[in-house]
């Protein structure tokens, strides 16, 4: 709002009620401008390091990282009793290529016909040259010398079609495709230049639609673990299917995963993926408000609790949120240490530092008091409150769930199992960007549920995958319970 000179002596002349009017609406209005710059400068402060915003949306001004590990010491490379895994020579090469003494460099005598005593050997490790095998399978045809009747023998249950790919070339591209990423695109390229076979795209998508449908069995069989486990990892983030945005849904325990996506985030997409509805065990998240739908037991990720206290600290200048940084991870220094010599800690401990949790969170309370509201107040709903205040209610009214991992050895301090399951598949959305259909989308999360679950079971996954294309895929027969190592 800009007055000129000759706006402001008419103002000046109407009289002073004017210009306390004046002065009011100008007041108003910066007010709102000041909030309105404190809110951008929030937003701008926030990076991976004090929000849930992931590392890639910092830019180039990477911030400095507050990692949560403590320093331990120790040099950078190998240490010392350090394995190693440098090549070694083998006791049974494949091949042995002689290299023999023709002539003597100093007199130039022939040497053909003398005789080694001793030899210097050296390893070469390499791959040997790649093709295609062709396997022609064929049937016998007889005619009964007794009946006459004409007999033929059966083709294997695999062998369906005239001609057709081999098990070993189908798990090569479901490996690459869901594994490493690799677009059906480049695939084709890669068996044509490897191979010097042509694979079509479509080709490629039948060969994941067909082992999508050998892991149905494996599928149900991990989601009912997953029901079952005494805790379990639960997350979600956000993709784009058909071209709209879409929701990735996981479930993990250290030794099973599951993926599964939905057009919404919340309840009717929790109720869809029918884990939540039947788990009574306890759920590990990050305080998405519909996971507290559901009557199993709840416990929080303070890793993303920290980071938002951090934002705390640095941008609202409140003490408290440092002191409940320390506070948390005091207690989760002091539940490693106690975890290696017994099954919990002792009362007296954990009634002291649930004493220091309360004390700070009154602390951040008389600093952060709830806004004042007026008789005249005509918006609906609660009155808008702070960020620092809101954080405070909900570590507050969340005690239980917040300090769970200190009560329960079997319960992880963060959400990290869940989170790094859902890492990769933010990968897969850097490298093809979206998913062009829903049934695209549903044959990823599955096999990708296989090979994760495969991968945590310290299976090889290229391996398992050919076993699932076989119909014979690994399915777990054991419930694992407790966090992560």
């Amino acid at each position: 709002m800009y007055l000129s000179r000759e706006e402001i002596l008419k103002v000046y002349d109407a009289g002073p009620d004017a210009v306390v009017a004046l002065v009011q609406e100008l007041c108003s209005r910066f007010t709102k401008l000041e909030e309105r710059v404190a809110y951008l400068e929030r937003i701008i402060a926030k990076d991976s390091h004090n929000s849930h915003k992931p590392p890639s949306s910092d830019g180039l001004k990477t911030p400095k990282t507050k990692s949560l590990r403590q320093p331990s010491g120790l040099l950078p490379g190998g240490q010392k009793g350090h394995e190693g895994h440098t090549l070694a020579m083998s006791d049974n090469p494949d091949s042995i290529e002689w290299h023999r003494v023709e002539q003597c460099s100093h007199c130039k005598r022939l040497l053909t016909d003398v005789t080694s005593n001793k030899y210097e050997s050296r390893q070469e490790f390499d791959i040997p040259p790649i093709k295609i095998v062709v396997v022609e399978h064929r049937t016998e045809i007889k005619n009964c010398p007794y009946c006459g009747n004409i007999q033929k023998a059966d083709f294997p249950a695999t062998i369906q079609q005239p001609v057709q790919y081999g098990p070993g070339l189908k798990s090569l591209a479901v490996y690459l495709s869901n594994y490493q990423f690799v677009p059906y695109e480049r695939m084709s390229e890669f068996f044509r230049d490897i191979f010097s076979i042509p694979v079509s795209p479509g080709t490629l998508v039948n060969i994941n639609n067909a082992c999508y449908g050998r892991l149905e069995n494996f599928e149900t069989v991990v989601k009912t673990r997953l029901v079952n486990a005494d805790v379990a990892n639960f997350d979600e983030t956000g993709l784009r299917m058909e071209g709209k945005r879409a929701w990735l849904h996981s479930v993990s325990t250290p030794l099973l995963t599951f993926y599964g996506i939905h057009s919404k985030r919340g309840r009717e997409a929790m109720n869809d993926m029918d884990i939540l509805p039947k788990f009574k065990g306890r759920a590990i998240h990050d305080c998405w408000s519909s996971y507290f739908d559901y009557s199993c037991e709840h416990g929080l990720c303070n890793a993303h609790l920290i980071r938002e206290l951090v934002f705390t600290h640095e941008q609202h200048h409140q003490a408290w949120a440092k002191k409940m940084i320390d506070c948390l991870l005091d207690i989760k220094e002091t539940v490693a240490e106690k975890k290696q010599l017994s099954g919990g800690l002792e009362k007296k401990i954990v009634e002291n530092y649930e004493l220091r949790y309360d004390r700070i969170i009154a602390n951040g309370l008389k600093q952060n008091p709830p806004p004042k509201t007026t008789g005249c107040r005509k918006k609906r709903g609660k009155a808008k409150q702070s960020q620092p205040k809101n954080l405070l209610d909900r570590m507050k009214n969340h005690r239980e769930e917040v300090l769970a991992f200190m009560h329960d050895f079997n319960v992880p301090f963060d959400n990290n199992l869940a989170e790094r399951d859902i890492r990769m598949m933010k990968v897969q959305q850097k490298i093809s960007g979206t998913f062009r259909s829903r049934d695209g989308a549903n044959t990823f999360c599955r096999i990708r549920s296989y090979i994760s679950t495969v991968r945590k079971n310290s299976m090889n996954v290229l391996e398992a995958v050919r076993n699932a294309i076989d119909g014979n895929s690994f399915i777990p027969c054991v419930q694992p319970t407790g966090p992560p190592e």
